[in-house]
């Protein structure tokens, strides 16, 4: 039986757009498989949407704020709504990357060093210090980002220490935690991964190269922007050691559904954890559907096994 979905995008993050076309290809995707789709926005609808129709699934496509903070799958579970992807306490952990990256960490995977400074702090006990201390411990150049987010929206690379306390303000517009990390020069990886009933499969790792050198919004959704390549550019033991420490840290975060985790391949020819994603784009520009295409992987497949395996574990 093909179970009916709905597929939730939209939401009210800054990442809305691309949520809209994110929602749209999986809706697309189901329907070639023979599901009926309702597409729906994170509003006062949305509860008699889903409460409404017998048998239905929930497909969440938002991106950041309710649809990768564990949320809205909080809600799906008091309303006994089955959904696909990964649980309220994954979702929460892996969108904080000030607390992801110290849980991988423990799980043996290699991290850049870090710091994690909320809005607060940073604006009493003053600029000038903080920032001494924190190019001292981490060096540079750095990266600084929100701790939640995505889309790589508020991500600044610091190469001067002067530069440091814009690059704050600049993360601090989009959450009141931000994170100062390593800049670890190398190769640029995202690792997709399908977890569905039968395991985990690791999709080729998808080489991102951005003409302006750091893959922020821009590179991201404008076309001709960043260099796309699958499988990666990288030697066979580099790819399998991608693999492994993708599968660690889908393991490690309990990651359900379509996941994503990226990283750099090091000077040494070490992935190195950058973070992880419950909920990764699938539009047009989009790193999963490029690792699913260098796999072979159809879709509408996957995103119907994933609605069956939701149902079967209501």
């Amino acid at each position: 039986m093909k179970h009916p979905v709905v597929v939730v995008s939209g939401g009210l993050s800054h990442q809305r757009d691309v949520s809209l076309k994110s929602g749209r290809t999986v809706a697309q995707a189901l329907r070639r498989a023979g599901h009926t789709v309702v597409e729906t926005d994170v509003d006062s609808g949305l509860v008699p949407t889903l409460l409404g129709t017998e048998g239905l699934v929930a497909f969440p496509m938002l991106h950041g704020g309710v649809g990768e903070d564990g949320a809205l799958p909080e809600v799906l579970r008091l309303l006994g709504i089955p959904y696909v992807g990964s649980g309220p306490a994954t979702c929460r952990v892996s969108f904080d990357k000030s607390i992801a990256t110290r849980i991988v960490a423990g799980a043996g995977v290699t991290t850049p060093r870090q710091a994690a400074l909320p809005h607060d702090i940073f604006r009493e006990l003053g600029a000038v210090e903080l920032v001494k201390a924190l190019t001292e411990r981490i060096g540079l150049p750095l990266i600084v980002k929100p701790a939640r987010g995505g889309s790589s929206l508020g991500v600044t690379k610091v190469t001067d220490a002067a530069d440091l306390p814009q690059a704050m303000a600049t993360a601090y517009a989009y959450d009141d935690m931000v994170v100062i990390e390593q800049f670890i020069t190398g190769t640029e990886l995202a690792i997709g991964m399908l977890t569905t009933r039968e395991g985990t499969e690791v999709l080729p790792a998808v080489e991102i190269r951005p003409a302006s050198g750091v893959y922020d919004y821009a590179s991201m959704y404008t076309a001709g922007e960043t260099r796309l390549t699958a499988p990666a550019d990288i030697t066979e033991t580099q790819a399998r050691a991608a693999a492994e420490m993708a599968r660690t840290v889908q393991q490690t975060l309990d990651l359900n559904g379509i996941s994503r985790v990226d990283a750099i391949i090091d000077e040494h020819g070490r992935p190195v954890f950058l973070e992880a994603g419950v909920a990764p784009g699938m539009t047009g520009t989009s790193l999963v559907p490029v690792g699913m295409r260098a796999a072979g992987v159809d879709l509408a497949e996957v995103c119907s096994r994933l609605v069956s395996d939701a149902a079967h574990d209501a």
